[in-house]
């Protein structure tokens, strides 16, 4: 199949059975087609839907990103996971604001050097904002591609990304790239899906490789597997007489960075320390149900404890660490499971007062 059947195929497809009512489909602009972007690096869009409004209501342009506090920027965030795609995104807003005007470059390159955006994110960028030709290899492309020229190689290996970052340079056409770029994203997402390709409906059907071979789901290469390292944290949530729960700051770089967390400490000596550190008297403890957290490169199973603690009245608050009311948080950020641990709390405690 030639370059210019290939993309008329896929374009043809789009028209009739594309997504268009997606949000950042309308108003299109460099800033809503970013955000977008990122949020959908690694998340599915059923997830991002609730999580793109909400932001674009608080943060409407990439002026108001910008100053935002990070903070605020952060607790529109929590839930979504990958946190340093949030804090690069407000880092980028505020480099096209005080070096290009608060305009996004017309420019695959220029806008590759903004922190988070990568060649692929540019491209979208680029051609569905911008009209402009810039191929795109994110996940859902790399598969369709993949699959199309039975791709061997691992397409993280630099050798295979190559060939494949030639792949979508040859087919991508010279008009309506930005309905192409978004018609090859949504053939990946609902028909040349990961494990059931429904490749009866797809318009590539007749050229595809990988399904003349029948072997749809062996591309793309999946990633040599490795164990993945097994890692434990006891959590104490340390309730005062008000309910409130003693967090923490965590870092601005590393897993969860810059956002409020519950202590990690390896044993119930450490807790005492803790507790001593901040001059606080621990009383009824509480094992609450346990959680497993999955990064991308290790697991991590968190041992949570619900400890009643009486404050002293000697004791001189730290910018890093704060008392959370339950009853009215404020606007933070959060990792999803300690968001979790603390509903967890939040339920066992108003049980007791109820009770």
């Amino acid at each position: 199949m030639q370059p210019e059947q290939f993309s008329s195929a896929v374009l043809d497809w789009y028209d009739r059975h594309g997504r268009h009512n997606l949000p950042w489909q309308h108003d299109i602009t460099p800033y809503r087609v970013w955000v977008s972007e990122i949020m959908l690096q690694q998340t599915q869009v059923s997830t991002v839907l609730g999580y793109f409004d909400k932001f674009m209501e608080a943060l409407p342009t990439v002026q108001a990103l910008a100053e935002a506090p990070e903070d605020e920027v952060l607790h529109l965030w929590t839930g979504l996971g990958y946190y340093t795609r949030a804090r690069n995104l407000q880092k980028a807003a505020k480099i096209v604001v005080a070096e290009h005007g608060g305009e996004f470059p017309r420019d695959v390159d220029k806008l590759v050097e903004l922190p988070g955006i990568g060649l692929s994110t540019a491209g979208a960028i680029a051609s569905i904002s911008m009209g402009l030709r810039a191929p795109i290899l994110d996940g859902n492309v790399k598969r369709v591609l993949a699959r199309f020229t039975a791709q061997e190689g691992y397409p993280g290996e630099p050798k295979v990304a190559k060939q494949m970052w030639a792949t979508a340079e040859r087919y991508t056409p010279h008009s309506r790239v930005n309905h192409y770029t978004q018609a090859m994203m949504d053939l990946g997402a609902t028909l040349c899906t990961r494990s059931k390709p429904s490749c009866l409906l797809c318009p590539l059907e007749r050229g595809c490789e990988a399904h003349m071979l029948g072997q749809e789901t062996r591309y793309p290469i999946p990633k040599p597997r490795k164990v993945v390292p097994q890692k434990r944290t006891l959590m104490p949530i340390f309730a005062n007489q008000e309910g409130a729960i003693l967090l923490y700051r965590r870092p601005s770089t590393g897993l969860w960075g810059g956002l409020w967390s519950l202590p990690e400490l390896d044993d119930f000596t450490d807790m005492q320390h803790l507790a001593n550190q901040h001059a606080l008297e621990m009383g009824e403890h509480l094992a609450l149900p346990g959680l497993v957290h999955t990064f991308s490169h290790f697991q991590l199973t968190i041992e949570p404890w619900l400890v009643r603690v009486q404050e002293s009245a000697h004791h001189v608050a730290e910018d890093d660490w704060l008392w959370y009311n339950l009853a009215t948080p404020p606007r933070l950020g959060l990792a999803a499971p300690v968001k979790k641990l603390l509903k967890n709390a939040a339920d066992v405690l108003n049980a007791g007062e109820s009770a």
